[in-house]
């Protein structure tokens, strides 16, 4: 067994100051305790990963065993991140399929969107899904390729083209996350502007979230490398962070087909 930890119940205490925070901020405008629980929530994720790199690298107590149930963590976890997105899912089909119904608050939706989808009010502004959107497609499917190829290097202990796969995966992340922000900088609609806009915006803001902090898991994973903390039995770090890239590529499959291609051609 590990050594016991403060770092869980800091963790928790962050957390909790940073979910209290963003209320009083939202209906108060009082930042500080918000500001405070995020800072905490950084340092305290800094310790805890230095310790946990410490444990596995140096101290020999990720024990296959160990790592079973670490497999088992990072499984649930990226269930539990699917279940988020299905949320914004059924938002969005709840509407795209039934557009004339009556919704729970009593509001013919008929009224408001026109009976139709994508809503009247957003005839004209949608965007092409075969251009940006396809191409960002396109970048995401290529750096399941380059971390998949990574992966097999670092597992035949080629060193050389697993920082090189790895770093192709970083650059195409980057991309991305850029072409994403130029598509919302020329955006014609607004999140306020009714339920495609807001769902829009919510399911594909959060993935390009997601895309960030996979860049900043594979971005420590590839100085890790050439630190040579990975070995080609022993590499759990960078899977989690494979298995996680994988789960991003996969959402944004849905995101292309449904919210860009779907819609657009409902």
């Amino acid at each position: 067994l590990v050594d016991p930890s403060m770092w869980p119940f800091l963790g928790a205490m962050s957390a909790l100051a940073l979910t209290g925070g963003t209320v009083l901020y939202m209906h108060y405008e009082v930042w500080w305790v918000m500001a405070l629980g995020l800072l905490g929530l950084l340092c305290v994720m800094y310790g805890w990963f230095c310790d946990v790199v410490q444990e596995a690298t140096f101290d020999g107590f990720h024990t296959p065993i160990v790592q079973i149930s670490m497999r088992y963590g990072m499984v649930l976890f990226i269930a539990s991140e699917v279940m988020f997105f299905v949320a914004w899912f059924w938002a969005f089909f709840d509407v795209a399929l039934y557009p004339g119904a009556a919704s729970p608050e009593l509001i013919a939706r008929k009224e408001v969107l026109g009976g139709v989808w994508p809503p009247l009010n957003m005839e004209g502004k949608l965007f092409d899904p075969w251009g940006v959107p396809f191409l960002n497609t396109v970048i995401l499917l290529s750096s399941g390729v380059t971390v998949t190829w990574a992966h097999h290097a670092l597992r035949e202990d080629n060193r050389k083209h697993f920082l090189l796969g790895l770093a192709l995966t970083i650059i195409l992340g980057l991309t991305f996350t850029s072409l994403q922000v130029h598509e919302y900088d020329i955006a014609s609609f607004s999140f306020t502007e009714g339920i495609y806009p807001s769902t829009f915006f919510m399911a594909t803001g959060f993935h390009g979230a997601h895309v960030i902090v996979g860049t900043i898991f594979l971005i420590i994973c590839f100085l890790r490398g050439m630190a040579g903390h990975f070995k080609p039995d022993h590499h759990f770090g960078f899977e989690a962070a494979a298995w996680y890239w994988h789960f991003v590529d996969v959402v944004w499959l849905f995101l292309f087909t449904c919210v860009y291609w779907w819609a657009g051609t409902a």
